[in-house]
């Protein structure tokens, strides 16, 4: 019998947030971002689940061959663009559009000698500072793709620092001033700047977090938003101990007792994609019952406060996040992002489709 540890994918979550997020974005189209294997989801059950979006975005061309080869037909965007010469022919083979943010990715397109046009993404930074071209360095680029006999066409393209914050005001007055008097398609505004900025929304859009039910912005709830939780890792007591105050549990004994304390081990670890640095008091559920996290994290089991629910025992349910705790909870007293959580669940942890 394996250990009780599961991952649930609720496939009707992910099409209802897909259905939110059109709902906000109007007549924009939507690249669905699946890359990190779709945040951990499964790469071709998210993307199955996708299918009414416009596009996929994604930073591996492999994902992006393997979604050609499983029969998806949506445009294909590399976020990354492509990084040897050899990427541009798989791209124009499998019909690809690569992201284009530095000049040697320009210099790779003018030598190519493809026999196709690619359609591009051209990038600009407008204080990311991560990917993209400078202000005075994107007429240049810009016209270079223009005059290049490997390239189709151009969408315009910026990735926002700070939309779930301080806001979008000055970026986007650095992106509209590039983009002033340019004919050509635009796209924007990620999942948190969706929800605030619909000035960002233009041709094309690309949800990330959101679909997969978590919240961009540290303010609102994905519950508040509408969005639900697609993901639910969960798992169950396997043993129960009796701390008598002073006595600790887990390595280091982190947690020490100061009153008669029931202690739930429950099988799920850092192994399996649970953060080692979430602190005691992190929220779990036990038999849809809030309880807390106690001591630190090992490799394969952690411990819960069993002292409030004394009808839990072996074999007890366990909720780590997802349906009824979301990962946005549990990855703020971890100190830690919702993304992260997503996208570390390991490979053993077994799963299961649900809907």
């Amino acid at each position: 019998m394996p250990r009780p540890i599961r991952a649930t994918f609720d496939l009707d979550a992910l099409r209802a947030n897909l259905a939110l997020t059109r709902a906000k974005v109007g007549r924009a189209r939507i690249w669905a971002v699946v890359k990190a294997n779709a945040y951990g989801h499964g790469l071709l059950r998210a993307a199955r689940a996708l299918e009414q979006a416009d596009g996929f975005a994604l930073l591996d061309l492999d994902d992006a061959v393997r979604l050609r080869e499983a029969g998806f037909r949506h445009p294909i965007l590399l976020l990354e663009g492509c990084f040897e010469p050899g990427d541009l022919v798989v791209a124009a083979e499998y019909g690809l559009t690569p992201v284009v943010h530095c000049l040697p990715q320009i210099e790779m397109l003018e030598l190519s000698g493809l026999p196709v046009r690619l359609p591009v993404h051209l990038k600009l930074n407008t204080g990311m500072n991560r990917l993209g071209f400078a202000l005075n360095e994107f007429a240049p680029a810009l016209e270079r793709l223009r005059r290049c006999t490997a390239v189709g066409t151009i969408t315009l393209m910026t990735h926002f620092a700070e939309a779930e914050t301080a806001g979008v005001k000055e970026p986007l007055q650095v992106f509209e001033a590039a983009a002033s008097g340019i004919d050509a398609p635009r796209t924007l505004a990620n999942s948190a700047a969706i929800l605030r900025y619909p000035q960002t929304h233009a041709d094309w859009v690309r949800p990330g977090i959101m679909l997969y039910g978590c919240s961009p912005l540290p303010d609102q709830s994905a519950e508040a938003i509408g969005l639900r939780p697609v993901m639910t890792l969960s798992s169950e007591i396997i043993a129960v101990q009796t701390l008598q105050p002073g006595e600790g549990t887990g390595y280091g004994r982190l947690f020490k007792a100061e009153s008669p304390t029931r202690v739930g081990v429950v099988a799920c670890g850092y192994a399996d994609g649970y953060p080692r640095h979430a602190p005691t008091g992190t929220p779990v559920l036990v038999a849809g019952r809030r309880t807390r996290l106690l001591g630190r994290v090992s490799m394969d089991m952690l411990a819960v406060d069993l002292t409030d629910i004394p009808e839990a025992g072996i074999g007890t349910p366990v909720t780590l996040w997802g349906e009824g705790l979301s990962a946005d909870e549990v990855a703020a007293a971890a100190g830690t992002v919702s993304y992260e959580l997503l996208c570390a669940l390991a490979p053993r942890v077994p799963q299961v489709e649900k809907n």
